[in-house]
Formats: C-alpha cells, sequence, structure tokens
C-alpha cells in the first residue's frame, strides 16, 4: 500500500457506480436513448445510472445533458433529493458536475440552461403542485453550490438569475407559502440581493399577507432606490387602513365572522370590532414602517404621533416605529422628539417613548432642551432627561452636568440612587476618582447624594469602611416637589426586635448621613464583588 493515493469519496463513489453500470450492461450495451434516461428517475438503482453518463466522455453531450436534467428534477426519495444532492452511495448531480474539467462542465450546463428557464416558466395546472419548483431548486443549487462555483460562464449565470428573478415575481405568495421546495423564496432572493429584491416594494398593498417578511427582505437586501420605494408603498398602505374607506371595505368580511361564529353585536359592539381591528392592521403597518424606515415613512409617523385626533395607542405605535428611523442630523426630528418629552398634556406613555427617540439623538442636538428640563415641577421629567444625559455623556461633560444638578431645590430618591450608578459607564474617568471628586461636602447636596448613590449599584463588601465617612454628613436632603406621587424619602433596612427576630423597617431619610447609613450600607455589606450589579435606570 505504501506510495499509493488515496482516493476522496466522490472519486470513490463515480467507481462503484461505473462498475455497478457496467456489470449490468448498460454502458457497454447498446446505445441509450432519452426514454431510458428519463426511465431511470423511476429506478431505484437511477441515480447512479444518470450520474454514469453524466460524467463518461463516451456519451453525446445532448445525452449528457438529458441525464443532468433527469437528476435535478427527479421526485425527492425519502424527504430527499437525491437527484439534485445524491444519496448514500451515489453522488448527485452537483457533485458529479464539480468532478467534470471545467470546459466539459460548461458545456454540459450551457445546455441545461435554455431547458432550465423554461421549466420555471410553466404555468400551475388548477389545483395541482407548482410544476417549476424542480426547476427552480436546481438552478438554485447550481448558482450557490460551493459559492458558485460550478457556473463559469457570466452568460448562463445572467441567464438563470434572471430567470430566478421573473420566478419569484410570479405568483409570490403561493410560493412563498410553499413548503415543498429544497429552497425556499427567502433563500432565492438572498442570493440574488439587490437585484432580487428589486421588485419587492411592487408587491406590498393593504392586502397583501407578507407585508413583514417583504419589508425585512427590502430592508436586508435592497438598495437605496428600493428601499425608497417601499417607504413609499407602505406610507400608501398606512394612509389607507387608517382611513374610512379601508374601514368599510371591511364591514361585510367582520359580520361574516360575527355570524359564523354564532356572535350577536349591537351597532356600537360592531364598530367598536372595526375599531379594534383597523387598530391593529395600522399597528401591523408601522411595525414593517420600522423596518424599511427613510424619509417618507420618517415623516409620515412623526405626523402621526403629533396627531392629537388619534388614539393614544395608534400614537404611541407611531412612536415606537420611529426607533432609528430619525435623522440624527436633522434639527426638526430632534425638535420634534424634545417637544413631546416636554409636552406637560402628553400622555405618559408617549413621553416616555419620545424619551426613548430622544436618547437616539446626538447630545449636541438635545443637552440644552434636557438642561431645561431639569426645572420641571415633575420629578420624574428631570429624572428621565437627566439619565439621559448622563447615558450620553462622556467625563468631560460631568462638570457642566454636575452644576446643572447642583441647581436643584427639590428631589425625590429615586433621583440620586439612578443617577450615581450611571457615572459606571460614563467615558473617560474611573467611575471611583469621579465618585470621590464629587461625593465632597464643597459639592451641593444633590451632587453629592448623586455621586454617593454609584455605591447603591456597584459597591460591595470591601467599599463599607470609606462610606463610614459621609454617615457624618448632616447636610438635608432636598425635600419632595408638593403633592409629589412616589418621591418619600425612606429606605427599608433589617433590624432585629425585642425577640432578636429580624425585622423590616422603614427609616426616614433627612440628612446626606442618614441616605448613606439608611440606603447605601445596607446595599453593599452583604454584597461582594462578584454580585454587584446595577439598579435598573429609566
Amino acid at each position: 500500500m505504501t506510495g499509493r493515493r488515496g482516493i476522496n469519496k466522490t472519486t470513490r463513489n463515480l467507481a462503484l457506480v461505473f462498475s455497478a453500470v457496467i456489470l449490468t450492461g448498460t454502458v457497454s450495451g447498446c446505445r441509450v436513448s432519452n426514454d431510458e434516461i428519463h426511465g431511470w428517475a423511476q429506478k431505484k438503482s437511477g441515480p447512479k445510472k444518470l450520474t454514469a453518463v453524466l460524467t463518461h466522455d463516451k456519451y453525446p453531450l445532448d445525452l449528457r445533458v438529458e441525464a443532468a436534467l433527469t437528476l435535478a428534477t427527479m421526485k425527492p426519495r425519502g424527504g430527499r433529493a437525491v437527484g439534485l444532492l445524491g444519496e448514500d452511495g451515489a453522488v448527485g448531480l452537483l457533485d458529479s458536475l464539480a468532478s467534470l474539467t471545467s470546459a466539459r462542465r460548461e458545456q454540459v450546463i450551457a445546455g441545461m440552461v435554455p431547458r432550465l428557464v423554461e421549466g420555471m416558466q410553466k404555468e400551475r395546472p388548477e389545483g395541482a403542485a407548482d410544476p417549476t419548483i424542480p426547476y427552480k431548486d436546481a438552478t438554485f443549487a447550481l448558482l450557490s453550490h460551493d459559492g458558485g462555483s460550478l457556473i463559469t460562464s457570466p452568460e448562463a449565470k445572467a441567464e438563470l438569475e434572471k430567470a430566478l428573478i421573473a420566478w419569484c415575481q410570479t405568483d409570490f405568495e403561493q410560493r412563498f407559502d410553499d413548503t415543498s421546495q429544497l429552497y425556499g423564496v427567502e433563500q432565492v432572493l438572498r442570493l440574488l440581493r439587490a437585484e432580487g429584491a428589486r421588485h419587492l416594494p411592487n408587491l406590498l398593498s393593504a392586502d397583501f399577507k407578507h407585508v413583514a417578511a417583504v419589508s425585512n427582505l427590502v430592508h436586508e437586501l435592497g438598495d437605496d432606490a428600493t428601499q425608497l420605494e417601499a417607504s413609499k408603498r407602505l406610507v400608501a398602505i398606512a394612509t389607507f387602513v387608517d382611513s374610512p374607506e379601508w374601514t368599510k371595505q371591511k364591514e361585510e368580511g367582520v359580520r361574516a365572522a360575527n355570524k359564523a361564529s354564532g356572535l350577536t353585536v349591537t351597532d356600537k359592539q360592531f364598530e367598536k370590532q372595526l375599531e379594534a381591528y383597523q387598530e391593529e392592521e395600522i399597528v401591523r403597518v408601522f411595525g414593517a414602517m420600522k423596518t424599511v424606515g427613510r424619509a417618507p415613512i420618517t415623516e409620515y409617523l412623526i405626523a402621526y404621533a403629533k396627531n392629537e385626533e388619534k388614539g393614544e395607542s395608534r400614537r404611541a405605535a407611531a412612536l415606537a416605529a420611529l426607533e432609528g428611523n430619525l435623522d440624527r442630523k436633522n434639527p426638526d426630528h430632534a425638535t420634534f422628539a424634545l417637544d413631546f418629552l416636554s409636552n406637560e398634556k402628553a400622555p405618559n406613555t408617549l413621553r416616555d417613548l419620545a424619551a426613548r427617540r430622544v436618547g437616539e439623538l446626538p447630545r449636541e442636538q438635545v443637552s440644552t432642551r434636557l438642561y431645561a428640563l431639569f426645572s420641571n415641577a415633575r420629578w420624574q421629567v428631570r429624572w428621565t432627561a437627566a439619565s439621559l444625559l448622563l447615558k450620553m455623556s462622556e467625563a468631560k461633560h460631568l462638570p457642566e452636568f454636575m452644576g446643572e444638578l447642583g441647581k436643584v431645590k427639590q428631589m425625590a430618591l429615586s433621583e440620586p440612587l439612578s443617577y450615581g450608578p450611571l457615572l459606571h459607564d460614563v467615558k473617560g474617568e474611573d467611575p471611583t476618582a469621579v465618585v470621590a471628586r464629587y461625593a465632597g461636602s464643597s459639592n451641593p447636596v444633590p451632587v453629592r447624594l448623586s455621586a454617593l448613590g454609584y455605591y447603591y449599584a456597584y459597591g460591595d463588601s470591601r467599599d463599607a469602611a470609606s462610606l463610614e465617612q459621609y454617615t457624618k454628613d448632616t447636610a438635608k436632603v432636598p425635600a419632595c416637589p408638593p403633592k409629589a406621587e412616589a418621591c418619600e424619602w425612606q429606605c427599608v433596612i433589617t433590624e432585629k426586635d425585642k425577640e432578636d427576630k429580624d425585622v423590616r423597617v422603614a427609616k426616614n431619610v433627612q440628612t446626606v448621613g442618614d441616605y448613606v447609613r439608611y440606603c447605601i450600607l445596607p446595599s453593599l455589606t452583604s454584597r461582594t464583588p462578584e454580585s454587584a450589579q446595577p439598579e435598573a435606570t429609566p
């Protein structure tokens, strides 16, 4: 055995194929006909015989092409496309083509191309399976196998890709849902990339089932022009779905559904059903809009969110769909989000969503307006604004931030317990150095409280001794704003009762020392360095 060169699995299988076919007299006997080629597709040994014809140079080219096409379109066996992919003991079309010389392979594929294109253009008989799928699957496999190395002719590649694009444009919904395919429509489109996605916006309509899926594909694969066209079409869909015309169009279907379910509803209940149905569809379209984005969608959603005639839940859906879609270079978009956040009449749900949109914008666009909110009568508004600023800040911004925070006259306990942990992620300086600088008595009380709040989330048992000095700070904490909700300055600690049992006791926090003693130290005395975790912040 020394010196013999091993052979790979594909070559070994091909050798077995030749042996098997020669022993039966097929290769060495009479000329093989097209009818025999087609008949082998039904035989157990058919793939081996077809592979032998395809790979043996003694056969004429037209017969080898016929064998290749028969392998490509064979019915699956046991759920496997044996003609295309092979099975145990036999290689399939792809590996057989790969074993040919590049010149011979190009000749065979050139003969296959017009037949594959013709197969992908077949009409589907009513009530029958789609006859184009085997041809499409074979085309996809040829184009994608081994990085597309099987097809070296640019002309053949272009012709097959063009046929695949046309195939995807035809009966899209049926073909998208067809589970009998070896390769689904999404796989085909991902192979075709921007060229395959170019037609997708034309599919988008109010009654189209796959708005979300197509929007995802446009976002993933489409070029600028395709995404812009999809954006315009989604705006048209949303405008229609939000109209009385859409509601009128759906009345008959809702009545039929009620009748089928045995439901008897009043006119008012029917109106509510239509309203809920419409809102569900609007939210669905907004979800697709969020994926695609672009200027037409962004401007539509901004206008919708600002429209007080729309329901709160619909406006909230519009604000949510703007995630990642505001233009960071457009000051009007920053103004829109900040106006929403500052609007005292806006529902809290909408202001919270507006705050998230503000957080996606550049600091330089929003910081001035956010600092202005520090004087808002509602502490929750300042809490949101200050938290957003800290998340956007670097160490160089902290003097400005602490200067503005130091002007605050009224405050809630939740504020410093949130601001402090956010210092952990401020870039440009070690957070413990920041805390040490701002925790000293020379700083305003709101600043000291916030700095010490860092340890509420990131401190551990090693920090307890160094924090004891702050328990002697007798400076008064800021009072709550008048009639403020959820603003009690209290922390709950564990104490021993008369029977030496642990009990939970609420302690009033009146000074900075109380804050450290009752809020900070209890949070870290039992915490190890490994267990220190940040608290949730807005």
